[in-house]
């Protein structure tokens, strides 16, 4: 692996490693990884349940791109997918296509349990996943942490996963001697750090508006996890749903390693092209942009006018609220080895413009190389444009991505559901407790425009 590795090869998370030191070559990383493993738990209480295997899934296929080692999952899974979600046959099938590898019993690995009530204590890492309305978390197994009884939205499942997976690789890389000793979560609802998540809400509404019309820009690591999303929401006729799927890259060997939807049997593919099957399969209607998004671009009137961004670069995010569309919601995630965990997300219009929140940075390229990189070229893995190339890539985790999204698109739901904007969320998976909400002010009216609505079909 190591002759061949440049930045379209390199699993995203290993260079965590690479660039921290704690590993000297990729070959030491590529050894550390694949000494990761996980074990999932589903009670046959819970197999059945949609929101369960919502959460089993997710699981999987976040974990089965971060514990190279293997994700073993234990429980009755001979039973059927539920209806409506974007996945077909048994869950048995469906754990083995994801990643996962079906076992009798868990073993000392560390354990992610989906959902069920308080377990006995465990003396090796546990937790399980918690779940109800609009409010997703995690908790030790033992804990006795226990949310209202109301039906859950699908963004919870997939939130609670995302936290799930984050915290047992907090563990295994001994990012944090508390992973898994601590309870986490949010509401979506209103994801204010002072609302305690695990409160009932009477304010939360029941799920009952999905939207029509999407575009999303950028289908990489965040665009694929805002499409695994909108495939599990329950629309009653998936057609009604009409995406604008907007990039110009093809998949590389190192894009599974973050973007979920994307095995290795798409290498050079175009992501529209490979995400405009998956869309198709689950019944979205699908049109194609294949252009860069730049200050040119213009949205016509007949267009999708809220777009979910999902761009990695400044320049592109410059240009996001001179294309016309009604509203922007924006993700940017952390690129270092010290913030790749860390997320925001902004909605345009609001407080400022992007110009002012996306200055500019001048290129730093020219930096001195970090040592592991320098001895890659002294030992002709690499040359030296390609160590630089490899150094400029940004760490990632499929788990960050997916959490960024349940917040990306809750805000189209609040939208839908008479909700409060969020205009800009600032977190770090490490401290979720520590965020930074930022609403609209008081004279600010809600945004008014017709984005396109379908009833849910539970």
């Amino acid at each position: 692996m190591t002759k061949h590795v440049n930045g379209d090869t390199l699993h995203r998370l290993m260079k965590q490693v690479l660039d921290d030191g704690t590993v000297k070559d990729v070959e030491e990383a590529l050894r550390l990884f694949e000494g990761y493993r996980l074990s999932v738990l589903i009670d046959s209480k819970q197999v059945d349940n949609p929101i369960d295997q919502m959460v089993l899934l997710t699981i999987l296929a976040l974990a089965s791109r971060v514990f190279l080692g293997g994700v073993n999952v234990c429980g009755d899974l001979d039973t059927s997918i539920a209806s409506g979600l974007p996945f077909a046959g048994r869950l048995s099938d469906e754990v083995v296509r994801l990643g996962g590898t079906i076992v009798a019993e868990v073993g000392d690995d560390p354990l992610i349990v989906v959902g069920g009530g308080e377990r006995p204590r465990s003396q090796v890492f546990s937790v399980r996943t918690v779940v109800s309305g609009w409010r997703a978390g995690i908790c030790p197994s033992h804990s006795k942490v226990k949310l209202a009884d109301k039906r859950p939205i699908p963004l919870v499942a997939t939130l609670s996963a995302a936290l799930a997976v984050n915290e047992a690789y907090l563990h295994v890389n001994g990012d944090m001697p508390s992973a898994g000793h601590r309870t986490v979560g949010i509401s979506l609802w209103n994801p204010d750090a002072s609302v305690d998540w695990r409160a009932a809400d009477s304010s939360e509404p029941d799920l009952r508006y999905l939207p029509t019309k999407l575009w999303l820009i950028g289908l990489g690591h965040l665009g694929q996890a805002y499409l695994w999303n909108l495939g599990l929401l329950p629309y009653a006729d998936p057609s009604e749903l009409s995406l604008v799927l907007q990039d110009v890259d093809v998949v590389t060997e190192s894009t599974p390693s973050t973007s979920i939807l994307t095995d290795i049997s798409m290498v050079g593919l175009k992501k529209t092209r490979a995400m405009a099957n998956w869309a198709e399969a689950r019944g979205f209607s699908v049109s194609l942009q294949e252009r860069y998004f730049a200050s040119d671009f213009k949205r016509q009137s007949v267009e999708p006018g809220i777009a979910l961004c999902g761009l990695d670069n400044a320049l592109g995010r410059r240009a996001l609220d001179s294309a016309g569309f009604d509203m922007v919601v924006e993700a940017g995630l952390g690129r270092g080895h010290e913030d790749f965990r860390k997320l925001r997300t902004h909605v345009l219009p609001g407080h400022s413009v992007a110009e002012k929140i996306w200055p500019l940075q001048q290129d730093t390229n020219g930096s001195s190389l970090a040592d592991i990189y320098k001895n890659m070229v002294k030992e002709g893995k690499l040359d030296q444009c390609g160590a630089t190339l490899l150094a400029g890539k940004a760490v990632g985790a499929p788990f960050v991505g997916m959490v960024a999204s349940c917040f990306v698109i809750s805000e189209v739901l609040r939208l839908l559901h008479g909700g409060v904007r969020c205009l800009l969320v600032d977190l770090d998976l490490v401290s979720i407790d520590y965020r930074q909400v930022v609403f609209p002010n008081a004279d600010e009216c809600q945004l008014q425009f017709n984005p396109g609505f379908t009833e849910a079909g539970w």
